[in-house]
């Protein structure tokens, strides 16, 4: 029996249908996409290309900037007054500064321990600091177990307060300003803020204080961060190529050049790279010349890869990881600020950073239980995925500028943090 064409299987209504239907679509975007698709796009391109070359720009300066920083040898300690301090026989402690140290925590189940054993191990005279462990913890259990551990420290002689309040507002930064209201912080000199799994050198105060005793113009005091667990993953090694220029270039240009620093995040790369570039595909009208959307980058990448030129061979999956990562940030941001509700998390590893190993040797450690696949789907990031495989599909049929290759890796960087394979995974239940 032959088999007979699939058109002469179909009714001619249904035929008409379909066609009227697709023609119909076509008019419909023929009709918006000269007078007001192509004119938009045009415009998004020239803003793109515009912040393109002033973020050029200025990773220019800062890369001029650092060198001669480094060439002349321009320390901190140069730069500004700073002398070791010195004991007072007649004044005693009293001549030390009174220091605040907070720490803000929500839910800090695996590094409770570590950030407040190292605030109240940091050395300076035992009547002249006080710990303040600010805990907005919704689970009651680690709520507990953070104020025994603070009662603890505070039977072997250390000030330490344990202080919670009955809303969440403003989140970390709001539990700072809330502590700040404490009748005991009008006694103190300086602050001192660790987030809840910093880990403080027991020198910190010593190393930092005398900056701010001796240049009464300094109003605030940056240390770098390093990272413990920077070599756990593939995942930490481009979180710490993120950070590391953050630390090593901007704040150290800007602290040099006396001029404001923005923080990590590049919302432009995202908009231009997944949002902007894919749509041209499919508007050939709308070209984006070679400097904007290969050279320019491409530089900008290379001067951002010297905070860590020891993973400067993982570029191709920073500059992959940085796109998806850029969505994340954008979106926590607007959620914060709106205090919407609150953002999903990507845990990439688990806080303990390298003690993690020294655990998992002394201890077995319990089956990690099961998941559902629904509990670790991020929408959005999928959202876009499904975007920019759609771009690439579309490119690779009728494209030639060969934006496919990127749009389909870039897809599924996207897919694989869509799905939640970003590290370590923890069920809601």
């Amino acid at each position: 029996m032959e088999r007979l064409p699939t058109a002469a299987m179909l009714p001619d209504s249904f035929l008409g249908a379909r066609d009227g239907i697709s023609m119909q679509m076509g008019l419909i975007w023929d009709q918006i996409k000269a007078p007001l698709i192509v004119p938009m796009l045009r415009l998004a391109v020239v803003l793109c290309l515009i912040m393109s070359v002033m973020l050029f720009v200025e990773r220019l300066y800062m890369a001029v900037v650092i060198v001669l920083i480094k060439f002349f040898g321009r320390k901190p300690e140069k730069r500004y007054k700073w002398e070791p301090m010195k004991d007072d026989v007649e004044l005693g402690n009293s001549a030390y500064p009174m220091v605040l140290v907070q720490i803000p925590m929500y839910n800090e189940r695996e590094v409770y321990q570590i950030s407040i054993g190292a605030a109240c191990g940091l050395s300076w005279p035992s009547d002249r600091i006080i710990v303040q462990v600010l805990d907005d913890s919704t689970d009651t259990t680690i709520k507990e177990m953070v104020e025994l551990e603070c009662q603890r420290w505070a039977s072997k002689g250390i000030n330490i307060k344990y202080e919670i309040r009955d809303n969440r507002n403003g989140y970390k930064a709001g539990a700072l300003k809330e502590g700040m209201k404490r009748s005991y912080v009008k006694s103190c000199d300086f602050v001192a803020i660790f987030d809840a799994d910093f880990q403080p050198e027991p020198d910190f105060l010593w190393r930092t204080i005398p900056f701010l005793l001796h240049n009464p113009e300094l109003a605030l005091v940056q240390t770098r961060w390093k990272f413990v667990n920077s070599n756990e993953c593939l995942m930490t090694r481009m979180q710490e190529m993120s950070l590391d220029y953050h630390f090593t270039v901007e704040q150290e240009v800007g602290s040099s050049t006396h001029a404001f620093f923005g923080f990590n995040g590049n919302f432009n790369a995202f908009v231009f790279y997944c949002i902007v570039l894919p749509s041209t595909v499919m508007v050939p009208e709308v070209e984006v010349p070679k400097w904007g959307g290969i050279y320019i980058p491409s530089i900008i990448t290379i001067l951002n890869a010297v905070g860590t030129p020891r993973s400067i061979h993982l570029l191709v999956f920073w500059i992959l990881f940085e796109n998806v990562m850029s969505l994340h940030r954008t979106k926590a941001t607007i959620i914060g600020l709106l205090e919407a509700s609150r953002v999903n998390e990507w845990i990439v590893t688990e806080k303990l950073g390298d003690a993690l190993r020294t655990l998992k040797a002394a201890t077995k450690l319990p089956r990690k239980s099961r998941f559902r696949i629904g509990e670790r789907l991020h929408l959005l990031e999928l959202a876009v995925g499904l975007y920019l495989f759609f771009c690439g599909c579309y490119d690779f049929v009728f494209g030639k500028n060969y934006f496919f290759m990127f749009l389909f890796i870039q897809a599924t960087a996207f897919f694989i943090m869509g799905f939640g394979y970003v590290g370590t995974f923890i069920p809601n239940s």
